[in-house]
């Protein structure tokens, strides 16, 4: 099915991680430690998450390098579909041409035709979309296999990926298992983890960031029992029930703050400050050699002004629903 492969003289951007779990770095618009695609190479090879379409060539050679020929790619999967995890799906589907593409229920007519996805993404990244993400391509709609609350992913061996759905960053989020190792691939839903510095921050950009469902997700995760977490922003992690509660307190921090500095002037500006003056501060920063650009990219992807706008567009919603609901109570009142 592939070849073997000596570990030791592999290129920077490859990580062995053990049972056959390779790391990939996606190389996002040419900077190295934004997103990490994963090669699990069992007897049915899998990749989990994509990248951007400008990563689908990284993406393809890496797995090569891997021993992992195009036509013997079995399944390809991504976590969601904003477009630094999938955005690559149709090109990938594209150049290993048996894998089956899967993806959660609420995802996969946009896989199929990406023309919405992209005219919303064009409204939210405006110039920086051709540079970022690049763009999606379609893939054969008879290649997508929806998965819904749970699924299976056939690894070879008795060995299987199982998704979960975990909605709260997107509505088309899920999470996945591996039944041999215990490793959880979490996409975005705890966040953006930072290996150079040790901090995590929250994903929780507009229109689908949902609290409620969030801290619902990160307690499935928790129940789950992960033996690690591999972040697609970025790496794997270890230290399991350590992180969730990080990612749960950091989320909180940032919700806490962002209703504060919204309920007194409801200003977004306002609240993006007060977010980089009393949360964003505290992290460490990356470290001198470290790409700068880098960094860059990771606040664009869920720093301040994305995060903010998805949690106020959040309490928004919230204290329209709030509005709505007294007013029925009324009207059975009256």
């Amino acid at each position: 099915m592939h070849d073997d492969v000596d570990v030791s003289g592999l290129p920077e951007g490859i990580t062995p991680l053990g049972d056959d779990i390779f790391a990939i770095d996606t190389m996002l618009a040419g900077y190295p430690g934004v997103v990490s695609s994963y090669l699990i190479r069992s007897e049915r090879p899998c990749v989990v998450e994509v990248g951007t379409a400008t990563s689908a060539r990284v993406l393809h050679d890496a797995v090569a390098r891997l021993g992992v020929a195009p036509a013997d790619l079995a399944t390809i999967v991504v976590t969601h579909i904003h477009l630094d995890h999938a955005g690559g799906t149709g090109d990938m589907a594209a150049l290993f041409p048996n894998a089956e593409i899967v993806v959660h229920e609420r995802g996969a007519r946009h896989l199929a035709d990406p023309s919405r996805l992209m005219a919303s993404a064009a409204l939210v990244w405006g110039d920086r979309l051709e540079t970022l993400f690049g763009h999606m391509s379609p893939t054969e709609a008879t290649r997508i296999r929806a998965v819904g609350e749970t699924g299976e992913i056939d690894l070879g061996g008795g060995r299987r990926l199982v998704s979960h759905y975990a909605p709260g960053h997107a509505k088309h989020h899920m999470g996945l298992v591996d039944s041999l190792t215990g490793d959880l691939y979490v996409g975005d839903a705890l966040g953006v983890y930072r290996p150079l510095t040790g901090d995590i921050s929250p994903a929780t950009p507009p229109p689908d960031f949902d609290l409620e469902a969030c801290l619902r997700t990160l307690r499935l995760f928790g129940d789950i029992g992960a033996q690690r977490l591999m972040f697609s922003h970025f790496g794997a992690v270890t230290a399991v029930p350590e992180t969730l509660d990080k990612a749960e307190a950091e989320l909180r921090l940032w919700v806490e703050t962002v209703r504060e500095a919204h309920g007194s002037t409801g200003d977004l500006d306002h609240a993006i400050a007060m977010v980089r003056d009393k949360v964003v501060s505290r992290y460490r920063p990356f470290p001198a050699d470290a790409p700068p650009e880098s960094a860059a990219v990771l606040d664009i992807l869920a720093g301040p002004e994305t995060n903010v706008s998805g949690i106020v567009h959040w309490l928004d919603r919230l204290a329209q629903e709030q509005a709505e609901a007294r007013r029925k109570a009324d009207e059975e009142r009256s």
